[in-house]
């Protein structure tokens, strides 16, 4: 998994908290030629990156269609409380020498008044070594520490036409052992495990058990991590994600947007250095365990330690 944290680089003065569904208030402004002339590179960049992400061109149609829907409806949601794109266009997309392997990345940062974090999405596609291919879209969704409402998580992992794993969680960022109400409050009033009960349910839907125990200690009671196979006279991969998966994801995401991301949860300061230690403990993680050596071997290392410093950076850990 590829969680990332980008930084506030656009540095302005702070904004009062807007709501949701509310568009930002625009101040009259006579910005210089040259300030003028920068904005529009960096938003011509921003756009340019976020096209190419938004096409998922190695996909099937009912998987790109529930990957834009999901980044549009978040985007359109939280417009107010959302930062352009800045990643580096080559961060944005790159490729390995070959031209075999294809990446893209895209980070827009919350507002620091806002409780987003950041939103992330990506698509990866790798040609591997046996002749097939392996490809990967992740859309993730963190917030910062002025609230513990959970992350939104989700990705795809494709190796085969007829076959893939998808996970889906709202991230706990609290024990919900040691905080029973936490467990109450986001997974049971939520009624959060019916989405997963209703995938498995289905023939071509089995229970996925990751190789790494980390990423089974650390994921909701409620997470969605399963296996989709397509089976003679069932559901195509297709047909299951059309009709079944992305269903399922958009009624989590707008769990997720209505009870975290738009409802108001402040906490103490106490309680935001463990959220924010927690959090660092994640990004450290998925740098350490999931880029370093998998990205040198996809893209090379010189693309590798571009886009793995460009993502340390924005950790900010």
């Amino acid at each position: 998994m590829l969680p990332v944290i980008f930084p506030h680089t656009l540095h302005s003065p702070p904004a009062p908290c807007l709501p949701c569904s509310s568009k930002p208030q625009l101040l009259p402004s006579r910005p210089s030629f040259r300030a003028a002339s920068a904005s529009f590179s960096m938003e011509s960049h921003s756009n340019q990156g976020r096209t190419k992400f938004m096409e998922f061109p190695y996909f099937s149609a009912p998987h790109k269609r529930l990957m834009v829907d999901l980044v549009s409806t978040v985007e359109t949601r939280l417009a107010s409380q959302l930062l352009p794109c800045t990643l580096p266009p080559d961060v944005q997309y790159y490729q390995n020498e070959s031209g075999t392997n294809h990446a893209t990345l895209h980070i827009r940062s919350g507002l620091t008044s806002s409780p987003i974090d950041f939103i992330l999405g990506s698509w990866l596609h790798c040609q591997l070594p046996t002749g097939g291919a392996l490809n990967i879209t992740s859309f993730f969704s963190y917030l910062n520490p002025s609230t513990n409402a959970p992350h939104f998580l989700l990705e795809f992992f494709q190796s085969s036409p007829t076959s893939l794993v998808f996970f889906l969680d709202l991230l706990p960022r609290k024990d919900v052992v040691l905080h029973p109400d936490y467990l109450q409050t986001f997974y049971e009033d939520t009624q959060l495990d019916a989405p997963r009960q209703k995938l498995e349910k289905l023939a071509e839907v089995k229970p996925y058990f990751s190789p790494s125990l980390y990423i089974r200690s650390f994921v909701s009671p409620t997470a969605v991590l399963v296996r989709i196979e397509a089976q003679d006279g069932g559901l195509s991969v297709e047909e299951v994600i059309e009709n079944h998966v992305g269903p399922v994801a958009k009624e989590v995401l707008g769990i997720w947007l209505d009870q975290c991301a738009c409802a108001k949860r402040e906490v103490g300061e106490n309680e935001r250095g463990e959220l924010k230690k927690r959090d660092d403990v994640i990004k450290r993680n998925a740098i350490e365990l999931d880029l370093g050596s998998n990205f040198r071997s996809w893209f090379g290392a010189d693309t590798a330690d571009r886009v793995i410093g460009a993502i340390r950076e924005a950790y900010r850990v």
